[in-house]
Parts: C-alpha cells; structure tokens; sequence
C-alpha cells in the first residue's frame, strides 16, 4: 500500500508545548495611592475617567492645530512606519511556524533516432521500424511539488519566537501611543507659551509707553529746574530696558510660531492662536488623578516595558527548546510523464516522505549560555519595567504636588500685581506733585513691571501643569493601540 504525503498534514499541525515561563504581571513597585499632605489639598477622589484630548484641551482652535497635527506630523509618522514594519515582522517570523510548500517542473527532449543512426538500431531499420528501434523521439514532463525541511515545533521554539515578536510589534505601538502623546502635550504647551508671550509682549509695550511719558516729563522737570538729571536717566533706564524687553518678546513670539508650525507638521492659520493666557486658562479642563497608581499601568510607557518583559519571557522558551532535538519533515509529490495527455494519470505519481532528527550533543555550553543570556535580558527588562512605574508614579507626584499649590500662587500674583498697581499709580501722581522723589516713583514702576510678568509666569504655570497631568496620566484612553 503506497503512502501518501497527504497523511502528514495532521503532524504538521501538531500543538506544541511551550518551555517559557508562566508570565505573571509583576507587582507595582509604587504605593498604592498617591501621597497626601498640604501640597496634595486640590485633589479629586474621583476615579480617572476615560478621556479624550478634546475633553481637556477644549479651546475649538487648539483642538484644530492638534488635528492637523496628528495628520502631518512627522514624528508621528514615522512611528505609525515601525508600527507597520513590526506588525510585518510577526508575519514573517509566524510563518516559520507553518510548512513551506513549493512546486518545481521541467520538460526533456529525448532523441532516439541519433542512437539508430550509431549502430545500434540497425536491426530495427530492417523489419520497419525505420531507424528508431521501436521507441520513437519525444518529450518527457515533470512536476514535483512538496514539503520542504518543515520543523516540528515539539518544544514551543518557533512559537515563542512569534510571541516574542508579537509583543515587541506591541511595543512599538505602545511606543507610537507615547509620540502621540507628547506630540499633543508639546503642542498644547507650545500654544499656551505663545499666549503667555504675547502678554509679556502687551506688558513690555504698556511699560514702554509709560517709561516715555516719565522720560518726557523728567525732561521738562529739568528744563524747569526742579528735577536733578539723575531723574532723566533713571527714566530713560526703565524705557530702555523695556524696550529691550520688547525686541525680545517679538523673538519670543516668532519662534513660538515657528515651534508650532514644526508640531502641526504644516503652514497654519495663524487666527488659530490665543489672545492671552487667561483664555488659554479656561480652555484647559482639570484631569482628576484618582486615588490609585494603578492608572499608571495605561501609560503608554509602561505598557510599552511591559510589553518588552513579555517578549524577553517568551525569549527564554525559545533558548530553552534549542536545548532539544530539532526534528524535521520533507514530504514529496512526483509527477512524470511522456506525454501531456498522461502527465495527471495514476501511473505518473510517485511519492516520498521522510524525516530526520538533529541534536547537538557537545557545543561548549553554548545553548545553556543562550539560556542564561535570555534570562538575564528577562531580569533587565523587569527591571525597566519597574523603573517605568516608577518614575511615572514620581512624574505624577510631582504635578499633583503643584496643582496643589498653584490656586494660592495665583491668588497671590494676582493680589500683588493689583498692590503693585495701585502704588504706582499715588507714587507716580506724588512725584508729579513734588511730594516723593523720582526714587520712589522708579522702584514702583519697576515692582509693577515685575508683578505683572510674575502673573504671567503664574498663569502659563497652572496651563502647564494641567498639560502635563494629561501627559503623565497616559492621555487618550480612547486613542490609544495598546492591548492586554
């Protein structure tokens, strides 16, 4: 009874045992919830919710320039290219799982009438087989088709080679998340500096003008004989140094244009920006950071080293089954024939099958060191999983920390500006009236200067800090590609 190569298929498919490791999530090296004390007084119990940018970036314009940014950045494309080249590489790595099949043909030329010709079909030309010895020219066609040199994966290699790959492509998604992640946060940042510019801008403007007419006035006061020089050049020193300041906010503003432009990937339209930074402060929703580090498992950053600890785990399976016999299959179909007609008939099928087995018994250790090599891999990468935690959990302190605080800073900037105006405003009406000293009048005006770029810095602070929440929580639940 003739063996067909059909009746390997069922070998073929054969389950495999796995020699990785049980892979356990390790445990969070973090507390469990997030530190308490004075600092911590402005947070929510709220359970984190599952949020999207526009629900914390609420501004329209702010929302669109983060649109365009997501289809024309090039940072993100880039990262959407290796998540495509990973995924391909599971693909490639996932077929060594499965037999290789291929088909070979040929064709030969048989010409019989030479051989006649040469003596030895004489015989036949005399009883009328002209010449050709009674078997006549013609063509011979082959086909052949197989399995070639498959490996029976009886000790889990091959698929924890797949598995490993899966979970480093999972990675490189995870690590696609975090570029999206930043792109939007930088972006966002990015916005609210250019708001918190332009105000400096007003202000260095509104000083400038102000330190003019002081100029002016000290000038005419000199003229008349009741003010010293040193008045004029103390007001001359508070116009230039707020022109100063003006040149370089009108840098500041262009390159905050500049760094906006490169975020969204294109030319934009520039009424897409903010008027100031107060509006940019009611356009930011705050992010409740809930009472449980565990939300710090949906970073992207960590999904991403654990992802890496995954594949390293699988890692150590495929050293581990190298330790054991690599056993192959080869299954062949032939097919010959003298004629078309007859190629597919039963008479031209012929079959083979065979397999063979290997096992390295001496190589120095080498395979046993491959084992411990993958271990150690393991271990650092377990290691970096947990620092990940880590310093998320640390980055998150530290922005609850200063949410914490920044309502009372603000209060405060904001009551010291309003003092500061105030005492520039009777310090400057008493100098006019030869009652306090230009002396006075300079520092006022300088305090006031001061305080108002103080608020400023206050204002883009709070902005940030809400940003920066967004992007140390993990973002986007919803536009995120990592799976469990």
């Amino acid at each position: 009874m003739r063996t067909r190569p059909l009746a390997l298929v069922p070998v073929l498919m054969l389950g495999a045992c796995s020699m990785a490791p049980a892979y356990v999530r390790p445990a969070a090296p973090v507390p469990p919830s997030w530190p308490v004390g004075d600092a911590y007084l402005a947070q929510s119990e709220a359970a984190l919710p599952v949020v999207s940018y526009t629900e914390i970036f609420r501004d329209p314009r702010l929302q669109k320039l983060i649109g365009q940014a997501l289809a024309n950045n090039r940072d993100l494309r880039v990262a959407a290219a290796n998540v495509a080249a990973a995924r391909a590489q599971v693909r490639v790595v996932r077929a060594n799982q499965f037999p290789e099949i291929g088909v070979s043909g040929g064709v030969t030329y048989n010409d019989r009438s030479r051989a006649g010709s040469n003596g030895t079909g004489g015989a036949g030309s005399g009883n009328g087989a002209g010449g050709t010895g009674g078997f006549g020219n013609g063509w011979t066609y082959a086909v052949q088709g197989g399995v070639s040199s498959f490996e029976l994966d009886l000790f889990g290699k091959l698929a924890n080679a797949t598995e490993a790959q899966r979970n480093t492509a999972l990675s490189t998604e995870a690590a696609a998340r975090t570029v999206r992640l930043g792109l939007v946060s930088d972006l966002a940042l990015a916005w609210a500096t250019y708001a918190a510019d332009r105000d400096l801008l007003r202000i260095a403007e509104a000083t400038a003008a102000n330190a003019q007419r002081s100029v002016e006035l000290t000038s005419a006061r000199l003229k008349g004989g009741i003010a010293p020089r040193t008045d004029l050049r103390q007001a001359q020193q508070i116009l230039e140094t707020a022109r100063g300041d003006l040149a370089r906010q009108q840098t500041a503003l262009a390159q905050d244009i500049n760094a906006i432009r490169l975020l969204v990937g294109a030319d934009f339209d520039q009424s897409l920006l903010p008027e100031g930074i107060r509006e940019v402060n009611q356009g930011l929703a705050v992010l409740p950071a809930g009472t449980s580090s565990q939300v710090l498992l949906r970073r992207p950053d960590v999904i991403g080293a654990e992802y890496d600890l995954r594949a390293a785990n699988a890692d150590i399976g495929v050293a581990r089954a190298q330790l054991f016999p690599s056993i192959s299959l080869t299954g062949l179909l032939g097919l010959a024939s003298d004629a078309l007609s007859s190629l597919f008939t039963g008479g031209a099928f012929s079959a083979t099958a065979g397999a063979d087995a290997s096992w390295s018994i001496f190589n120095a250790g080498g395979k046993a060191a491959n084992v411990d090599v993958a271990k150690a891999r393991h271990d650092a990468a377990l290691a970096t999983y947990e620092k990940a935690i880590q310093t998320a959990f640390s980055e998150v302190a530290d922005a609850l920390a200063d949410q914490g605080t920044l309502a009372s800073r603000l209060r405060s900037a904001e009551s010291f500006t309003e003092a500061a105006s105030d005492t520039a405003t009777l310090t400057e009406a008493r100098y006019e009236h030869g009652i306090d000293s230009y002396l006075d009048n300079l520092d006022a005006q300088r305090s006031l200067y001061s305080a108002r770029q103080s608020e400023v810095a206050v204002r883009l602070a709070a902005a940030a800090n809400r940003i920066t929440l967004y992007r140390v929580l993990g973002g986007d639940q919803g536009s995120g590609t990592g799976r469990r």
